[in-house]
C-alpha cells in the first residue's frame, strides 16, 4: 500500500495547532486555491465524526465520506468510507518541541481502484498533486495558529 508523508514545524503550542485542526473553519481553509469546496456534512471532529464533501477540481466533482477515530490532543485519524481512493486513511499528529513549537506530520496510507476509476485517482491524487495539497496546507496552518 503506497505511503504519503509530510512534516513541517509551526511555531504554536501543540494546543493551538490542535484547536485549529479541529476548528470548523479549518477545513475549508486548508484546500488549496483552484479547488473548490461543498461541504454537505461537517461533524465537529469527534470520534465516528463525518465529513462529507465534494471537492471540484475543475469541471470534475469528486464526492468523499470521511470518519474520524483516534481523536486526542495529540492529532486524530480520518478514514474515506467513499469516494475516488480504494482505500484512505489519514493520521494527522502534533508532537510537541517545544512549548512553542510543534512539528505537524500528516500520514496517509491509501490504495487506487483498478480499472479507469484507478487512472482517475492517479492523475487527481498523484505525488505532485499531494505535495501541492500539503505545502498549502503548511502554508495555510502557520498562518492560522499566527493569527490565534
Amino acid at each position: 500500500m503506497p505511503v504519503f508523508e509530510h512534516r513541517f514545524e509551526v511555531t504554536a503550542s501543540v494546543e493551538e495547532v490542535a484547536a485549529f485542526h479541529v476548528d470548523p473553519r479549518a477545513f475549508r481553509r486548508l484546500v488549496p486555491p483552484g479547488i473548490i469546496l461543498q461541504i454537505h456534512v461537517q461533524e465537529p471532529v469527534a470520534t465516528d465524526s463525518v465529513n462529507e464533501f465534494t471537492m471540484w477540481m475543475g469541471p470534475l466533482p469528486v464526492y468523499w465520506m470521511a470518519v474520524h477515530s483516534d481523536v486526542s490532543p495529540s492529532g486524530f485519524q480520518d478514514r474515506q468510507t467513499a469516494g475516488p481512493m480504494k482505500s484512505w486513511v489519514h493520521s494527522h499528529s502534533f508532537e510537541p518541541i517545544s512549548e512553542f513549537q510543534t512539528t505537524v506530520v500528516d500520514h496517509i496510507e491509501y490504495e487506487h481502484h483498478f480499472g479507469w476509476r484507478g487512472v482517475c485517482s492517479r492523475l487527481l491524487f498523484s505525488g505532485i498533486g499531494l505535495w501541492w495539497v500539503f505545502a498549502w496546507r503548511t502554508w495555510a496552518t502557520r498562518r492560522a495558529v499566527r493569527s490565534m
